[in-house]
């Protein structure tokens, strides 16, 4: 039984679907809109890990985060590590409070300055927003998503990228120049990806 995305606590979810489903966000709005002007790269260069956390509780996801922490450091050619979790943080507010655990872990297992996160989950909403603000569809993803980013190769291209301040102004414009209903019509599409899509090349 596939998971119904934006349903994550849905049982017994297929994982092919799941990565083909978060690639296809990757290409066709992150990459494609310019949300992340440093993701092409990775994405092109296939360096990019997609794991999923089976497990719906916060102690397994933070050993999660923990795992994929140890997983880079011992795997240097791979870039970056999309965390995805099809269970148990379909609730924003739930993500939130793993957002803020996993953040302390980091500090704890002494990788701060050495990773940090990024976060994507379909309801996700800016502080101080509303849901009906197309802004948040920077942030909006297939499934509650972590991205764990090396800060090293992230600091080297945001030298080499000409202001990196105003990356987020822009995506905010552009987010509600397209408007809600077109960045919507974007995530369900990927939403609708099969998972043979698992093995599309860029």
């Amino acid at each position: 039984m596939t998971a119904t995305p934006g349903n994550p606590d849905s049982a017994n979810p297929d994982s092919a679907s799941i990565i083909a489903q978060t690639r296809c966000w990757l290409e066709s709005v992150i990459i494609a809109l310019n949300f992340c002007p440093f993701a092409r790269r990775e994405f092109v260069r296939n360096s990019i890990r997609y794991e999923i956390c089976g497990q719906a509780d916060l102690t397994s996801a933070l050993q999660a985060v923990a795992d994929e922490c140890q997983y880079l450091e011992q795997q240097p050619q791979t870039e970056t590590t999309l965390l995805i979790f099809p269970h148990g943080f379909s609730e924003f507010n739930d993500f939130l409070q793993l957002i803020e655990l996993a953040d302390q872990l980091i500090d704890q297992l002494g990788y701060r300055s050495i990773y940090q996160l990024a976060h994507f989950h379909p309801d996700y909403c800016f502080a101080g927003s509303n849901d009906e603000d197309a802004a948040n569809y920077t942030n909006r993803s297939p499934w509650p998503t972590l991205h764990l980013i090396r800060e090293a190769s992230l600091q080297q291209a945001i030298d080499a990228y000409p202001d990196t301040s105003q990356i987020p102004d822009n995506n905010i414009e552009k987010a509600r120049e397209m408007g809600k209903q077109a960045l919507q019509a974007l995530l369900q599409q990927c939403i609708r990806v099969e998972d043979t899509a698992q093995d599309k090349k860029s």
